[in-house]
């Protein structure tokens, strides 16, 4: 299954309070609930003015059902094609 990244613009984010992040994780997982087992949210960075969330989704498309639904912005939405850490220079 394809995984992605979404970014997106959220003047602030860095500065949420911990009930606000945990609202907006609990609005994001009744959404996900909602539309099946055929997308996951696996982990997000917060950074000063955007969140940066990765999922895994069928196409791109679902991704922006997701954010669509739930009100979330999508300012970008990118398929990650591959990995590389530090152990691919061995």
């Amino acid at each position: 299954m394809p995984k992605f990244v979404i970014e997106r613009d959220i003047p602030g984010a860095g500065q949420l309070s911990p009930e606000t992040l945990q609202a907006i994780s609990q609005k994001s997982c009744g959404v996900l609930h909602q539309m099946g087992p055929q997308i996951q949210w696996v982990h997000s960075y917060v950074t000063d003015d955007k969140i940066y969330c990765i999922y895994i989704a069928p196409d791109e498309a679902a991704v922006r059902e997701h954010a669509q639904l739930g009100g979330f912005p999508a300012n970008r939405v990118s398929q990650v094609r591959t990995m590389i850490d530090p152990t691919t220079s061995e």
